[in-house]
């Protein structure tokens, strides 16, 4: 079964008003044009490009993953995930209080983690990812150390163990921060540095927002253009500016932690966040043949297939091991006779495998 499906981007403040569009081939709203959902998650689901309703109605409201196309053109916010087990006892715990689902200060929507991978398609994709190690921070903040306003900041950040207490005086703005911050971006001013971009980045978009000091403990992110990374319960992150797809579980639990005006709840994301430093994660494709990648994170609701057209040209075999959606980027494609052009998506259902023809590029995300 194949349904061509369409969608409104998404309008947050955050988004691009030119760069979507220019991706898709569409006619720009004049409004920001933030995340084009292509799913049947509620908070957007999917309609048939045939007028006749719903992807939601089609698929009796699920589908285990959600696919977007997503356009930054200032910092969305700091957010980590829960896993699964915290999901299922925040959303019990939150019904048990009476907390209205479409409360702001809800934090757990529905009882799923939300693993999320993002691609790049943009040349320069910019994220905050992760933890890094506390020595590459104190080496980053060497030269400014003389500073008094800094010193807490040094005096906290001793080793790896304590990440989470620093994070903690941080986000909850302790004793020194708004000082702390200030001095930071005084410091950003002119340093040749991905991280010191970052603060001025942030600076601009958040002024004395805590979330300035906190990027200084994350890694900085600069993908290029068929890069990936993977982000599982527990990483903190931000995506910072760039075009890219973004293939995720279909959940909307978000625990968000600064550069944002939107609910903090410091003691809930404590609980989820990994403080633990670890490598930027890449995602690394399998290349089955030539133009052919497919980032597979080991996660069960979702895995991206991403078709080049010269493997187009050649026609390739894509295995499904359950319902899938496929968007065309360029040119245009057909899977196993269904035709689809530049900025058009489709459904796919009870097929073995779909056959990609054409001249074009191709995004399938598929059940993992």
């Amino acid at each position: 079964m194949f349904v061509g499906i369409t969608n409104t981007p998404r309008d947050y403040a955050w988004g691009s008003t030119s760069t979507m569009a220019a991706l898709l081939g569409t006619v720009p709203s004049g409004r920001p044009e933030a995340e084009l959902w292509l799913g049947a998650h509620h908070g957007s689901p999917s309609r048939l490009a045939d007028g006749g309703g719903s992807l939601a109605d089609v698929v009796d409201g699920h589908l285990p993953f959600l696919l977007k196309v997503l356009a930054a053109a200032s910092p969305l916010s700091l957010q980590a995930h829960p896993t699964t087990a915290q999901a299922e006892a925040g959303y019990l715990a939150e019904n048990a209080a009476g907390i209205p689902l479409e409360s702001p200060a809800r934090n757990y929507k529905d009882s799923s983690a939300k693993p999320e991978l993002i691609y790049a398609l943009s040349d320069e994709f910019r994220a905050l990812c992760g933890f890094r190690p506390v020595t590459e921070t104190r080496a980053l903040l060497q030269p400014v150390a003389g500073d008094e306003r800094i010193a807490p900041l040094l005096d906290r950040l001793l080793d790896d163990s304590s990440v989470r207490d620093t994070f903690a005086w941080l986000i909850s703005r302790g004793e020194g921060v708004d000082e702390l911050i200030a001095a930071l971006i005084e410091s950003s001013a002119g340093a040749d540095d991905d991280a010191w971009d970052t603060v001025r980045r942030l600076a601009g978009a958040f002024p004395g927002d805590p979330g300035i000091a906190i990027s200084l403990l994350m890694h900085t992110a600069v993908l290029r253009p068929g890069e990936a990374l993977y982000l599982p319960a527990g990483n903190i992150h931000a995506y910072l500016e760039g075009v890219g797809i973004e293939l995720m579980a279909a959940s909307d639990n978000v625990l968000r932690g600064g550069l944002t005006p939107k609910h903090v709840d410091v003691p809930e994301l404590l609980k989820v966040l990994d403080f633990r430093p670890l490598p930027l994660p890449y995602l690394e494709p399998e290349r089955p043949q030539p133009g052919v990648a497919v980032y597979r994170p080991g996660a069960p609701d979702f895995v991206l297939t991403v078709i080049a057209p010269d493997a187009a040209a050649d026609g390739v075999a894509v295995p499904l091991r359950g319902p899938a959606i496929a968007l065309c980027t360029s040119g245009a494609v057909s899977l196993s006779g269904f035709e689809l052009q530049r900025g058009q998506a489709v459904y796919v259902a009870d097929e073995p495998s779909v056959a990609v023809s054409g001249d074009g590029t191709v995004f399938v995300a598929s059940v993992g």
